[in-house]
């Protein structure tokens, strides 16, 4: 039973015994105490003043001298207008050490095999161009969601769906045809997702150079748009691709190819991965064959020139195109699909899309498609939706050619952290090895942290230089701080002192040290809410926040120096707790830290 449960219990006894008041659990209003004020929790006295029938000062006395006769964690008390601060007993925050300590797997609910099922999609990557920044947000966030979702007692199932067919692979396909000359990965130098977003950008602007010349000879833009030569063509690639035509399968197989080898390596370094990957081409068809079902069953219409649409005005929103009148799909059609198969092959209990926020419409209709084709589960989906990434510069347009680059950003962050390192000389005294691996990790740490520690569900302003900071809120700060406190702990294993249990838990500690242990206990209820919300900010914040507190007690209080024995070992068990937990709430944000620097 943690803290705020055993208190709250015991007011709750209190309410009924000196006024008659029965109340529930979740009726008695806890919170921590502000640091203004002394105390560590704070009871809300309001709600019970009406059953008192006294003022709230007269209220919060009687029921802080209850809970102070009736449980022994409680130290003192006192009441400010209608708030009673609890000074809970150091005995107890010492206790509640050694329980941390002891516990390798502190704040992690494992899970059994009777734990439910959530599968999370995350990534989803056209197969016509590189990965770029706001691929990388979507990455990190379904990534690090997946692994507080494992560490709250869920089973965790992480998919990723490719987009490997429509018209924008055959965009870049045709553009490599008629000018690529043959160019592969190995003739260029080029990873192959890079080469196929080359070709993609080429189309683009050869195609946008025929519309201008139709309106030059007279034509509306959006007619010349639909009539330009490239776009017809494009668009009969499309058909034959449908069609099954060997050479322009031969071609997407080949570029596809290239383009997967190319996101593994991204993926590889941007540490994250997937568990089943389903692909488009692979899953359109059963998409169609959801859809021709609902057509005969008259939940959708097939208008005159054969394309199926779904009119959904009933349900407050439009009619949504599911087949186009040539008979190719949609991206609806391919998610239909999809959901079908993947509740086909896992025993599904919640189903998370890790989308951008511009797709909201989107999920709101497939969630009603699904339902009105029967699926039960059609109505439980969940759209994890975040907010767009962009550069100080503003936002990135990945025709024009002017994405950042997955690719080159992380490389950036490395070679910035590596400089940024070793002019404030903490790269001094490390092999060249260590070297590059802290770079890499501080790194890539600058940006996980940058990237996840803002609501997920706001935009945000992507800053490398201010994300690299060693100072502040800061994925560097945090990594220099875990390795500073691993430095301590190598001194002292250097002079012969363990790291045992406190056994005298009659110690005298310090304000800021109980504060920092209380800290410490609220790891396993960040990471229950971070996975109720689906918000990595949580934990990153968190950390931040206990980071700055031992920082602080670190400035204040000797530990290897400390005279008194008793008071040096509760320094080291409280820095190897506070070390572990940074490592553990780092991890479930998909980011490393190093043991020294």
């Amino acid at each position: 039973m943690n803290l705020e449960t055993t208190i709250g219990i015991v007011v709750m006894q209190a309410v009924e015994t000196l006024y008659g008041l029965k109340t529930e659990l979740n009726q008695i209003q806890l919170q921590k105490t502000k640091r203004e004020f002394e105390g560590d929790l704070t009871v809300v006295i309001f709600p019970f003043v009406k059953a008192a029938r006294k003022s709230p000062e007269q209220t919060g006395q009687e029921i802080g001298e209850f809970l102070k006769l009736n449980n022994s964690v409680i130290s003192s008390f006192n009441v400010i207008k209608g708030f009673l601060n609890l000074t809970i007993s150091q005995n107890y925050w010492l206790r509640a050490l050694n329980d941390i300590h002891a516990n390798a797997q502190f704040g992690i609910t494992a899970a059994t095999d009777d734990s439910d099922l959530m599968m999370i999609e995350y990534s989803s990557p056209n197969t016509n161009k590189p990965l770029h920044l706001g691929h990388i947000r979507n990455n990190l966030l379904g990534f690090s969601i997946a692994e507080i979702q494992k560490a709250n007692g869920w089973k965790v199932v992480k998919t990723n769906i490719v987009n490997d067919r429509g018209i924008h692979i055959c965009k870049s396909m045709l553009a490599w045809k008629k000018w690529g000359k043959g160019e592969t990965p190995e003739s260029s130098g080029l990873k192959g997702d890079h080469l196929v977003g080359k070709y993609y950008v080429v189309f683009d602007k050869a195609y946008k150079a025929e519309i201008k010349g139709l309106m030059d000879k007279g034509m509306t833009e959006e007619d010349a748009k639909k009539s330009a030569p490239l776009i017809l063509e494009a668009q009969k690639m499309l058909l034959a691709w449908e069609k099954n035509d060997s050479e322009v399968r031969h071609l997407w197989e080949t570029m596809n190819g290239w383009v997967y080898a190319g996101f593994d390596i991204t993926y590889k370094k941007l540490g994250v991965d997937f568990d089943q990957i389903y692909y488009e081409s692979e899953t359109y068809l059963e998409g169609k064959s959801e859809v021709e079902r609902g057509v005969k069953k008259d939940i959708f219409k097939q208008r005159e020139d054969g394309s199926v649409w779904a009119d959904l005005t009933a349900d407050g929103l439009d009619e949504k195109l599911l087949l186009r009148s040539d008979g190719t799909s949609v991206y609806m059609t391919q998610d239909i699909g999809t959901a079908k198969l993947r509740y086909n092959d896992y025993p599904i209990k919640k189903m998370v899309y890790v989308v951008g926020n511009e797709q909201n419409y989107h999920f709101q209709v497939l969630s009603i498609l699904l339902d009105k084709l029967g699926f039960e589960w059609g109505k439980s989906l969940v759209h994890f939706s975040y907010g767009m990434v962009e550069l100080p510069e503003g936002k990135m347009k990945s025709r024009e050619g002017t994405v950042v680059d997955a690719d080159d950003l992380m490389d950036e962050m490395i070679e910035t952290a590596r400089e940024t390192s070793q002019e404030l000389g903490k790269l001094d005294n490390c092999t060249p090895e260590e070297i590059e691996d802290i770079a890499r990790l501080v790194g890539l740490g600058s940006l996980k942290y940058f990237i996840l520690k803002v609501d997920p569900r706001k935009n945000m302003t992507f800053n490398p230089k201010e994300s690299i900071d060693f100072n502040g809120n800061t994925g560097p700060f945090i990594q220099y701080t875990h390795a500073r406190i691993k430095s301590v702990l190598r001194k002292a294993t250097e002079q012969g002192l363990g790291f045992i249990s406190i056994e005298n838990t009659a110690l005298v500690i310090s304000e800021k040290e109980s504060y920092l242990v209380q800290l410490l206990t609220e790891f396993p209820s960040i990471i229950r809410l971070a996975g109720e919300e689906f918000s990595p900010a949580l934990i990153a914040n968190y950390i931040y926040e206990l980071v700055k507190e031992y920082n602080q007690f670190y400035h204040d209080f000797s530990i290897l120096k400390e005279e008194n024995e008793g008071l040096k070992q509760f320094r080291l068990v409280l820095s190897e707790s506070t070390a572990s937990v940074i490592k553990t709430g780092m991890r479930l944000l998909g980011i490393d830290v190093p043991e020294r620097m």
